[in-house]
């Protein structure tokens, strides 16, 4: 029987991880993220979750996932749930978003208001805060980001603004400077964002499945990008109905470069590379 046979078994694991273990966890994260994991997670799932029996010097994945599920409750969950969570960014990630982004704020007379879903340790936000800082020049000043994210480690690192150098090292000497102080003594080789940039933000935890968000909007543009590709497609239609009434009239969403809302939502337009306007409010 499948619930007997450990997935993938082999002598230099720690913890048995069977059949049974795999599908329980593919069902908590769904439930409790929205995320569905495929069955080519297993070696990904068994990894990061080893960790934590380690950390907890629990014996076995069966007990791990009963205490879960015995205490809805338990900080242990916002442990299960980062584990799970893949977070891959950098700045300016998706280059062509951000010239569309930096003509929309040009064209606006007041400041801007963005929402970044999937903020991860930040480069998006910041990437996008600068965006903003550049294309309004003196007038940023009242421009607000609200970054969010359910990985409360990576959002954590986020609200320090600490990089290695390399993670903006490929960015113009001209922004660097402007936007960044390289670290000295103890921060050699690091470098921080600028308070500029930093003011503009607000890092907020927040699970895109549940029932209410505390936001409010309206926002002129969404990034949700490299996040609905985790989701099915009917939790895809809720989320994007979701984001229709926190969008203003013509307001822009930013998706990842292999999503595609064209058949999903009569909400939102093509209007550019995996960019889309709001239509309708209805």
């Amino acid at each position: 029987m499948a619930s007997s046979q450990a997935v993938g078994s082999s002598p230099e694991r720690q913890f048995d991880f069977r059949e049974s273990d795999f599908a329980r966890v593919r069902k908590m994260i769904y439930s409790r993220a929205g995320i569905s994991l495929g069955e080519h997670k297993r070696e990904m799932v068994y990894s990061r979750l080893a960790r934590r029996l380690r950390a907890l010097s629990v014996q076995d994945f069966s007990s791990y996932l009963d205490s879960l599920e015995g205490e809805h409750g338990s900080p242990e969950w916002e442990h299960f749930t980062n584990a799970l969570t893949t977070n891959l960014t950098s700045f300016f990630r998706e280059a062509h978003h951000f010239p569309i982004l930096a003509d929309l704020a040009r064209k606006k007379q007041g400041p801007v208001s963005v929402w970044c879903c999937a903020a991860s340790t930040g480069e998006e936000p910041y990437s996008i805060a600068i965006t903003l800082a550049e294309a309004k020049g003196g007038k940023a000043t009242g421009c607000e980001i609200l970054a969010t994210d359910i990985d409360t480690n990576c959002l954590n690192r986020a609200r320090t603004g600490m990089y290695p150098f390399e993670r903006v090292s490929k960015l113009p000497e001209e922004q660097l400077k402007k936007y960044f102080l390289r670290g000295k003594g103890d921060n050699e080789g690091q470098v921080k964002v600028r308070p500029v940039l930093q003011d503009m933000i607000s890092f907020e935890t927040l699970n895109l499945l549940a029932d209410k968000w505390a936001i409010q909007g309206a926002f002129d543009a969404i990034f949700c990008r490299n996040v609905m590709i985790y989701f099915d497609k009917p939790t895809q239609a809720k989320i994007l109905q979701r984001f229709v009434p926190l969008l203003k009239p013509g307001g822009l969403l930013f998706a990842g470069h292999s999503e595609n809302f064209t058949y999903i939502s009569k909400n939102f337009r093509l209007r550019g590379q995996t960019v889309y306007e709001c239509v309708s409010q209805s």
